[in-house]
């Protein structure tokens, strides 16, 4: 079984679906409102759990309701939640908007998140015994860069998902094995705004990139070979919230247990392909034995959303 440390935010998502997004200004009525579990590392490490992975979290949660609920959900979920911790104050929280068409708008107040600034020697020795880190950016960047250093230092394979976009110090950079930026952060890191383009001169930075591109699928590029564009399956998209990390979770997944590197964005696309069809974040992962049918069966995905 792939084992896979997750250094990342948790987040409760307090969502509301509206026929479109208000203008700045305008208000507009919504027709539901939910509060999902969430937030990048834990949306990361469910999805990758539910994917098949052994998995640990390292962040930490507010001493409120959401904190104890973030927690439990995690723990539901076969997430190793003892370097997980707890915080004065309120956790983090993510106000998101969702669309008819499946489209948000997200705001994050970091909360609790912002209190992990540096690694414990129990991290450490966490991150020593994992196949996979997975790091994001809701936290702060001083214990990101950390993670990758220490992760590259003990020989752990480091995936980074650089959201919210920001300038990437080059010490994270030269710890990082695989970068995944949506084609929005690939344009915000390079300032090239074709996919392709962008892939190639992060290439300068770092050895493998997978530029994620919705409906149209994944790019993958790695210094020396080509680039290798694989569709994504075609689906009906109720809320594309979480998308990009179930995308992330299972590709470390996939990676991990050694599958080439086509095949795990295709796996992975069929993860994320399940969890657009369902509202909600953490909520809508798909568990592995979906993910194998999606994979094997792209067709079905095209029939309603369930």
């Amino acid at each position: 079984m792939t084992s896979i440390v997750v250094l990342g935010s948790t987040n409760m998502d307090l969502v509301t679906y509206v026929p479109r997004a208000p203008a700045l200004g305008e208000t507009v009525t919504g027709r539901s409102f939910l509060t999902v579990p969430g937030g990048k590392g834990a949306n990361q490490a469910v999805a990758a759990a539910r994917a098949g992975a052994e998995v640990a979290m390292i962040g930490a949660v507010g001493a409120d309701d959401f904190g104890a609920r973030l927690r439990d959900t995690l723990e539901h979920c076969s997430v190793d939640t003892d370097l997980l911790r707890t915080a004065e104050g309120a956790s983090g929280t993510a106000h998101i908007v969702v669309d008819d068409e499946g489209g948000n708008a997200i705001v994050v107040v970091p909360g609790a998140n912002g209190t992990v600034t540096s690694l414990s020697h129990g991290d450490e020795a966490l991150i020593g015994t994992a196949d996979v880190l997975l790091l994001q950016l809701e936290l702060p960047l001083s214990v990101v860069v950390e993670g990758a250093a220490t992760a590259r230092r003990l020989g752990v394979r480091t995936v980074l998902t650089p959201a919210p976009a920001q300038p990437l110090p080059p010490e994270l950079l030269a710890a990082v094995d695989l970068l995944v930026p949506n084609e929005h952060e690939a344009a915000a890191l390079t300032g090239l705004t074709e996919p392709r383009e962008a892939a190639m001169a992060l290439l300068r930075d770092v050895p493998e990139v997978v530029v994620t591109l919705g409906a149209a699928g994944s790019l993958y590029a790695a210094r020396g070979a080509d680039p290798v564009l694989v569709p994504a399956p075609r689906v009906r998209a109720v809320d594309t919230t979480g998308a990009g990390d179930t995308f992330v979770g299972a590709l470390a997944v996939a990676l991990g247990e050694g599958r080439p590197v086509p095949e795990a964005l295709a796996w992975a696309q069929a993860a994320a392909a399940l969890s657009v069809r369902r509202e909600g974040a953490s909520t809508s992962m798909p568990y592995r034995v979906e993910i194998e049918a999606a994979f094997h069966s792209p067709d079905t995905l095209e029939a309603d959303p369930v």
